[in-house]
């Protein structure tokens, strides 16, 4: 059992009576022992496939990863400036920051920092797995199960291959984790105690979600000083006191998160209900809303809860006991309040939710898959459960590999082939301009804008942004763009549905067209893509 609360009892219903089960056979015995020694030389395929996944994707870059490289790229000096307006906290990019000094911005640069980070959570996913099991060969079983299920995850591989924050949260979390039980259970070294505080405040530093997975650790850990054995207590509050260091390591940057969280939020996204965003979460764990995430996304889920309340009685029977089973009852509970707190709160404060804030909590909720498996005696079982999940995995690890995210470079191989220096390029909305721009060739003369604020595109400003974009006038806006063309061609990336425009791209569209005439679409928006974007041309006027 998980120390963490130990000595809490849970009571969520009765438990099934079932008989003590019967000693395993010889034979049973040694065959497990023997796929049990067999097991990590039969995922190095797996593994090493992994591996190449983390760095492997054609897509080009899409609007979040080609505005973090942006920001990224700024002197350090005005990073804060460039986040009060994106509102994002600051570690990630500090480190992108470095990483671009060294291996530069092309797009394989850019996403190997968090394919690198990818890779290390497979070593600690195999350290924190190694936790649970009462014997050597069910420390393996779990401990490589974890690794298989992180793996073949379309969700881990999708953020390896992102310049984005996510995938260094999940890190965080994995060290955070495994220093923290480190510390209550074996007791406090210097090392041990500074890891909780750094991996506290790096978690605050690199994703805003990790504040209410914090504030759920933190609210266990002070019951647990409070109900702990007395001989457990000094640890206990030594866990606690890390803990609140690491917060007040973020004290100097919470002028700027009140500011952000005043100015900023998810103007661009609806506020979902709790149960609507957990799903979401959930199916995205499992590779999203395709035919490989549907099948696998059952599985994962029916493993995950009999890890919390299913016992083995047998190599092919198990009981389950409503009032949750010792193993990994503080890890899914960890994991559920937090997403619980983030999505009521969410929904409260009226911002949107997207399964990717839910990194914090998806190591969690893959060790507690890797437990669904391990409740099974039978090793044919887990072999196939295991084999299931990796196959599956590995159909939506593929699609990651081969499918673009956004339109990008079919809008932008247009206007290369076809533009003429002193052509004015529009991206309405502002939001599909940070792409576009990264693969637009500097040399080709356009003059690049963006709607509502005829700005350039490689920013976005989320500062008050539904406010400044309904006051827009796509009208004047339209005159404004045919007055800086002067004659030469007008090239309009854009796409319809983006909250808070209202229509104002086509309107601003049918503007220009009253001086240039129709023009001519070039490219449609495809919105299977997941960012999909139009062309439309208006000749020299």
């Amino acid at each position: 059992m998980s120390p963490v609360l130990a000595s809490i009892p849970v009571r969520c219903g009765s438990a099934m009576k079932v008989d003590a089960p019967a000693p395993a056979s010889e034979a049973h015995v040694r065959r497990d022992g023997t796929v049990g020694r067999l097991l990590p030389v039969l995922v190095v395929g797996v593994v090493a496939a992994a591996l190449v996944l983390r760095f492997l994707t054609s897509s080009d870059l899409w609007l979040d990863e080609a505005l973090t490289v942006n920001i990224a790229k700024l002197p350090l000096s005005h990073l804060r400036e460039a986040l009060l307006r994106d509102g994002a906290p600051p570690l990630f990019y500090v480190l992108l920051h470095g990483w671009i000094t060294v291996f530069g911005t092309g797009d394989l640069a850019v996403r190997s920092l968090s394919g690198v980070l990818g890779v290390v959570m497979l070593g600690l996913t195999y350290a924190a797995g190694r936790r649970f099991g009462a014997t050597e060969m069910e420390h393996r079983w779990a401990a490589w199960s974890a690794v298989l299920v992180v793996a073949s995850s379309p969700f881990a591989v999708r953020f390896s291959t992102e310049a984005r924050m996510y995938m260094l949260a999940m890190v965080l979390v994995l060290l955070g984790y495994l220093a923290l039980m480190r510390l209550i259970e074996d007791g406090v070294t210097a090392i041990r105690f500074a890891a909780v505080v750094l991996c506290t405040a790096g978690l605050l530093y690199t994703q805003y979600w990790s504040i209410f997975l914090l504030a759920v650790v933190g609210a266990i850990l002070l019951l647990r000083a409070w109900r702990a054995p007395e001989l457990e207590l000094l640890r206990a509050r030594q866990a606690v006191l890390a803990v609140a260091l690491g917060g007040l390591l973020f004290i100097p940057w919470v002028p700027t998160f009140l500011s952000q969280l005043q100015h900023t939020g998810t103007p661009w996204d609806t506020p979902s209900t709790p149960p609507t965003g957990a799903a979401l979460g959930i199916i995205d764990f499992a590779g999203g809303k395709t035919v490989e995430g549907w099948s696998l996304v059952l599985v994962v889920v029916i493993l995950a809860l009999l890890a919390l309340c299913a016992t083995s009685t047998g190599p092919r029977t198990l009981a389950i006991d409503l009032r949750t089973v010792p193993g990994f009852r503080w890890e899914w509970l960890v994991g559920a309040l937090t997403l619980s707190a983030g999505l009521t709160l969410s929904y409260i404060g009226g911002t949107g939710f997207q399964s990717r804030y839910a990194a914090v909590i998806y190591p969690f909720f893959a060790l507690a898959v890797a437990g669904g498996v391990l409740v099974f005696r039978d090793t044919r079982i887990r072999i196939a459960l295991l084999a299931f999940i990796v196959a599956f995995g590995f159909v939506g690890a593929a699609r990651n590999a081969m499918t673009n995210r956004t339109q990008a470079s079919q809008v932008v191989d247009v206007i290369t082939a076809e533009s003429r220096p002193g052509d004015v390029v529009v991206a309405c909305p502002d939001q599909l301009g940070p792409d576009t721009h990264r693969l637009i060739n500097r040399r080709l003369g356009l003059d690049e804008v963006v709607y509502p604020t005829l700005e350039g595109p490689a920013f976005v400003n989320w500062v008050d942004y539904a406010t400044r974009n309904a006051a827009a006038d796509p009208v004047k806006f339209a005159q404004r763009v045919v007055d800086r063309a002067d004659g030469h061609q007008i090239w309009v990336i854009w796409a319809p549905q983006y909250k808070t425009f209202a229509g104002q791209c086509e309107a601003m569209i049918n503007a220009i067209a009253t001086t240039r005439g129709a023009g001519s679409d070039r490219i449609a928006a495809d919105q299977a893509i997941y960012e999909f974007m139009g062309l439309r041309q208006f000749p020299s006027g």
